[in-house]
């Protein structure tokens, strides 16, 4: 029964739209960044964001139907991460903090000394490392569907972490993305046990990411692997939980999605990405309207 729901998850990305297909982007290649040739691609022009994917993903399957969206006004840098995609695997234990120092190295490639950041699942891990361990290159962060602790995560979906297994992944768009970039097939149980493992160990980074000087858009699902509190926790921490035409505005936001599932965030661009744009195009320090 694991194994039938899991499928139907790992499936439904493959739901996802196929706009990137109709643009070209404007450089890629291959960074050497921390011993990687970490593989990147960019679209469109204006203020730099980079997009960090989730788990066992690539750039088209997380980020197909947004980069157009994003690309129409804004420079859009997105990488694939260590052991994913078109970036090779090397013997190096994966890390929140190492993935987040890579994309460092990858915008000092490009020449981008600041820019927006933002994460998906595992990418919202790196996403938050990146703004903790190299702030002055981060200038707005956006955060959707990850976590700082271990135990943001509803209990039930932390506990199958234990129980990925390579035969879950058979004949979904996971191991086809794997075969297509040229890895053994050999070697595909050992590409999920590396990937992860990154959940398997403790973490909580609460202290550190309350200090985030960025200001922060978390987002999640109502029916997200994320628990509502852990989201509330850190708006809180950042200024919310305020009742705004008294206090003021937070510059850091939040949005609980209806209706939306942790794979289905990536596939709610008709909502998700307005907020996003907004937030990252805003006076944050404005005045709260008034009458």
């Amino acid at each position: 029964m694991k194994r039938t729901i899991f499928s139907v998850l790992i499936f439904s990305i493959a739901t996802l739209g196929t706009a990137q297909e109709k643009m070209k982007p404007t450089q890629s290649g291959y960074a050497p960044v921390n011993g990687l040739q970490m593989y990147y691609e960019v679209y469109g022009e204006g203020q730099p964001i980079v997009l960090i994917h989730g788990s066992f993903m690539d750039i088209p399957l997380n980020w197909s139907s947004i980069i157009p969206l994003l690309a129409k006004d804004r420079k859009v840098v997105v990488t694939e991460m260590q052991a994913h995609g078109r970036t090779k695997d090397i013997s190096r234990e994966l890390s929140y903090e190492g993935m987040a120092d890579d994309v460092s190295g990858l915008l000092t490639h490009l020449n981008i000394n600041e820019s927006d950041v933002l994460g998906y699942s595992m990418g919202g891990g790196v996403a938050f490392q990146m703004a903790v361990r190299h702030p002055d290159q981060v200038r707005r962060l956006v955060v959707l569907s990850g976590t700082y602790a271990h135990d943001g995560w509803w209990p039930d979906v932390e506990a199958t972490f234990t129980t990925f297994t390579a035969d879950m992944f058979r004949g979904s768009p996971i191991e086809e993305l794997y075969l297509n970039a040229g890895n053994d097939p050999d070697h595909f149980p050992d590409f999920i046990k590396k990937v992860i493992s990154i959940d398997l160990k403790q973490y909580d980074w609460s202290e550190a990411v309350k200090k985030i000087k960025a200001p922060i858009f978390i987002a999640i699902g109502d029916a997200d692997g994320v628990r509502y509190e852990h989201a509330i926790k850190l708006f809180r921490s950042k200024g919310g939980g305020k009742m705004g035409d008294i206090h003021g505005l937070p510059e850091s936001r939040l949005a609980i999605l209806p209706g939306t599932t942790h794979i289905g965030m990536i596939q709610q661009t008709k909502w998700l990405i307005p907020m996003v744009t907004d937030f990252l195009d805003s006076d944050l320090k404005a005045t709260p309207p008034t009458f």
